[in-house]
């Protein structure tokens, strides 16, 4: 990823975060809208941590030994 893709991504997290700390109902509790945002968060993680793995993998299996 790119410095700016990095910052892209950096600055939507903060939105989403800042939307999921305002989405508290009057009691207290998570609205629906916080649910679905914190399983697409998580499954953005999963899906860059998935990535960093393939990436640092493929690069390790690329060295030779010899």
């Amino acid at each position: 990823m790119s410095w700016i893709e990095l910052q892209a991504l950096h600055l939507t997290l903060r939105l989403l975060a800042a939307r999921a700390a305002d989405a508290r109902d009057e009691r207290g509790g998570l609205t629906t809208e916080a649910v679905i945002l914190t399983a697409v968060l998580a499954a953005l993680a999963l899906g860059a941590a998935a990535i960093i793995v393939a990436k640092v993998t493929a690069k390790a299996n690329s060295i030779t030994l010899e």
